[in-house]
């Protein structure tokens, strides 16, 4: 039974660690490194609109994911979901293309903090080489799954300390621009700056959404850590719900701050410091160089954090699915001791430190876009479906937490996800991530008819309809054993 010490994960998150992992993972570097992309994507400050646009997307979208792991809290997130909500007409083929896909998808997204990382410790080490920095960046992610080797009572704890961290960094950052704040700086916007009749404002809309959302990414990092989240019906929305508007607002304090310490043209010269490391720009301008260290250490720390919460959540995606024969059966043995999945965590450390090494020869802008658009198709689109099927084909299905104003919000995050997708190959001209994201997908698809054919499963094997967490069963409700090891 999930939940139990004795076959599966135990339930020890509570909220405030359910939240701390979900905005460790939020706010890592991103922001940091974002905000003169940001500025490019717009144009000047009028960039605030980005993050405002993000937090709405991420809003919608985190109530999708607030309803789905409150009804369904299994480990895997995304997996579960599509799996209980498709297995009637296409078997297991959209829990297996989400497993595809995000064993590639989450380690490549951690992989951009590493590369963050790594820009800012420039700041600090004045001459790092190419080689010093890629070596840097191997051994930091080589340190977070080392981290992760061990039981989850003990990671909460960690996440916890780097969350605080987290918080001291940005809110550093913010109080140091505002004590040196220039209003007119920030808010003198060039001309044509909110001309909606252009083109021009509508590609750099759909460049600073992506860029938003990608700023926004990790407010489901605990839903998939459902098996181990405790009360999740309540826990997980919670979670989800305050994170983004935590996030939301350091973002937009953050933004505007910096734009009122840091002229926007300076973002825009290549290789300088506002461009490579921003917020290093605006400690050093308002209170010295010394402070600017101290704070860029911190930043440093925050991207860890985002790393390791990353890894923490991704790493579990595979085991549920392999555990019920939709992925490679080895990825669903856990650790004898401490109960987390060995080969998971191993194999996104893997991909990360490739990805990493692709990312330091590769245009962060366009990474993002490279990694939102395959996102888009098996997860985010597949989902906002999946909250309308399941309410057609299991109405009696208990739902701690029913989405607020169904189903807007669904709608909202179908429009904004369509919307980062459609104008993917217009932000990145001459990298065609739609047709890469539509080749991944097809591969996924090939792969798939392979191993049902291996397994005897749909379409060359009967259907097997297996709908979890039936109606009248509180997902929130742990064994005996389970809250004994919990009180332990």
């Amino acid at each position: 039974m999930p939940g139990t010490p004795e076959g599966g994960f135990v339930r020890r998150i509570g909220l405030f660690q359910a939240t701390a992992i979900n905005m460790s993972q939020m706010c890592g570097i991103g922001p940091f490194v974002t905000i003169p992309l940001m500025v490019a994507a717009f144009g000047g400050p009028q960039a605030v609109i980005g993050f405002l646009a993000g937090a709405v997307l991420a809003l919608a979208d985190g109530l999708v994911w607030a309803e789905l792991g409150a009804s369904l809290p299994g480990a895997g997130g995304s997996y579960v979901y599509l799996r209980q909500a498709f297995q009637y007409r296409s078997g297991r083929l959209m829990p297996f293309l989400f497993v595809w896909t995000a064993m590639l998808f989450i380690p490549l997204i951690m992989s951009t903090g590493v590369v963050g990382l790594v820009q800012y410790l420039g700041y600090l080490w004045h001459g790092m080489t190419q080689t010093q920095g890629d070596l840097v960046g191997l051994g930091v992610i080589a340190l977070v799954v080392g981290l992760l080797w061990r039981g989850v009572e003990h990671i909460a704890r960690i996440t916890a300390v780097m969350w605080c961290v987290m918080i001291a960094s940005v809110v550093l950052v913010i109080v140091a621009a505002f004590t040196h704040f220039d209003a007119d700086q920030a808010f003198t916007y060039p001309a044509h700056a909110f001309d909606l009749n252009t083109s021009q404002f509508w590609t750099g809309f759909a460049a600073g959404l992506t860029i938003g959302i990608y700023d926004y990414l990790g407010y489901n990092t605990a839903a998939y850590m459902g098996a181990e989240i405790k009360h999740p019906g309540r826990t997980l929305p919670r979670a989800i719900v305050a994170s983004i508007l935590g996030i939301m607002g350091i973002y937009l304090l953050l933004q505007i701050g910096t734009l009122g310490v840091v002229d926007w043209h300076h973002m825009l010269a290549p290789g300088s410091t506002a461009s490579q490391s921003v917020a290093s720009a605006v400690l050093e301008q308002t209170w010295g160089k010394g402070a600017a260290d101290v704070v860029t250490v911190l930043i440093l720390i925050t991207a860890f954090a985002s790393v390791f919460a990353g890894l923490l959540g991704g790493s579990r995606v595979p085991y549920d699915a392999a555990r019920e024969r939709v992925f490679f059966r080895p990825y669903g043995t856990l650790h004898p001791r401490h109960r987390f999945p060995v080969l998971g965590l191993a194999t996104m450390g893997v991909v990360t430190a490739a990805g990493f090494l692709i990312g330091r020869h590769t245009d962060l802008a366009t990474l993002i876009q490279l990694l939102t658009t395959v996102m888009v198709i098996v997860q985010a689109l597949a989902q906002v479906l999946a909250v309308t099927v399941l309410r057609r084909r299991r109405p009696t299905l208990r739902r701690p937490y029913r989405m607020w104003l169904y189903p807007l919000p669904s709608l909202v995050a179908l429009v904004g996800w369509l919307v980062i997708y459609g104008y993917a190959d217009k932000n990145s001209p001459g990298r065609h991530p739609i047709e890469w994201s539509l080749a991944w997908v097809a591969a996924g698809c090939v792969a798939f008819l392979l191993w049902a054919r291996a397994e005897k499963v749909w379409p060359f094997g009967p259907k097997e309809i297996s709908e979890e967490y039936a109606a009248g069963a509180d997902p929130d409700a742990e064994s005996p054993m389970a809250a004994e090891e919990t009180r332990k």
